[in-house]
């Protein structure tokens, strides 16, 4: 199973956020989409940044609300790791585990076009390992 039958079941709707953006504005699309991150973006939907629910909480317990008013260029994580959409589900797992990160932008032909998390990775997981599980107790009741 690759990233793309992930994205075929969930859907390609992401959020995206421009770098000029403030955090203020970031933390509402949180909230109001109940999101755990933002995709930041360029007006062609090339990957410039993410920020994470866990990177706002890390700049405002540290300096403080003010923070609120700053823009996400300068809090978002620039090094942004992605994925092309052909990569099976162990390797975003690896990739995920190994960088520590919950949220995977899928790229193509440069350009954004989906977003898994680990969310959606395991229950993903959790369903394939229920048909392999349905597929074992049917063979061996037929046997």
């Amino acid at each position: 199973m690759t990233v793309r039958s992930i994205l075929d079941e969930k859907g390609y709707d992401v959020q995206t956020i421009a770098p000029d953006a403030t955090l203020r504005e970031v933390m509402a699309v949180l909230a109001e989409k109940r999101i755990g991150a933002v995709v930041v973006t360029d007006a062609d939907l090339h990957v410039v940044g993410i920020i994470s629910e866990r990177d706002a909480v890390r700049v405002i317990g540290r300096d403080g609300p003010a923070r609120l008013d700053d823009p996400v260029h300068a809090i978002m994580t620039t090094k942004v790791v992605t994925t092309d959409g052909n990569e099976t589900v162990h390797q975003v797992m690896e990739h995920m585990t190994a960088g520590r990160f919950r949220h995977l932008p899928v790229v193509q032909a440069g350009k954004l076009i989906g977003l898994i998390s680990i969310g959606d990775v395991v229950k993903h997981r959790l369903a394939e390992m229920e048909r392999e599980s349905t597929a074992l107790r049917e063979y061996i009741l037929s046997t």
